[in-house]
């Protein structure tokens, strides 16, 4: 009898074995390697790696419509320890001073969700991305800023972004 049932077990097995390896891979996406998206808006956020840098623990793109893109990094704060995102839109490049910066960033802050909706602070590169993104204030903030209107976007994203997959 154990060797009817054998072939049959092991197929199972074999199929259950490849159906959680899909969904670990999906899971277990590093958040320097994930993907973002915005259902209101189709905005887009991908992360990547931030290269060894000593001051920022995390970089994206965030992608709106008509081609804007904006270039966004995480910077854990001294003292008490939390992560402070920053969204900017054309900064200059180089030795830059806190004034060019201020100028040039059209958001502030981050958060993550889990997929019980519980809230926490981002991680930093190596964690497991979270299921979701918070920018508290995104669409108010982007509104008011340079890369909104006739020249830049126009489809304002809403303060979430879920987890859409993971880059190779």
């Amino acid at each position: 009898m154990a060797n009817v049932t054998s072939p049959i077990i092991g197929y199972m097995a074999g199929s259950l074995a490849v159906l959680a390896a899909g969904h670990e891979a999906h899971a277990a996406c590093p958040l320097e390697l994930a993907v973002y998206g915005d259902a209101e808006s189709e905005a887009g956020i991908d992360f990547r790696p931030t290269m060894d840098s000593a001051t920022v623990t995390n970089s994206f793109k965030m992608l709106l419509d008509k081609g804007v893109v904006l270039d966004g990094i995480v910077m854990w704060t001294d003292g008490v320890a939390r992560p402070h995102g920053s969204l900017m839109y054309k900064c200059p490049t180089g030795d830059v001073t806190g004034d060019e910066l201020a100028a040039c960033t059209v958001w502030e802050g981050v958060y993550s969700a889990d997929d019980k909706g519980n809230i926490a602070l981002l991680p930093a590169e190596g964690a497991e991305a979270p299921k979701s993104l918070i920018f508290p204030d995104l669409g108010a903030s982007l509104q008011m800023s340079a890369a909104y209107g006739p020249d830049g976007f126009s489809k304002v994203p809403w303060d979430v972004f879920l987890l859409k997959g993971c880059q190779e």
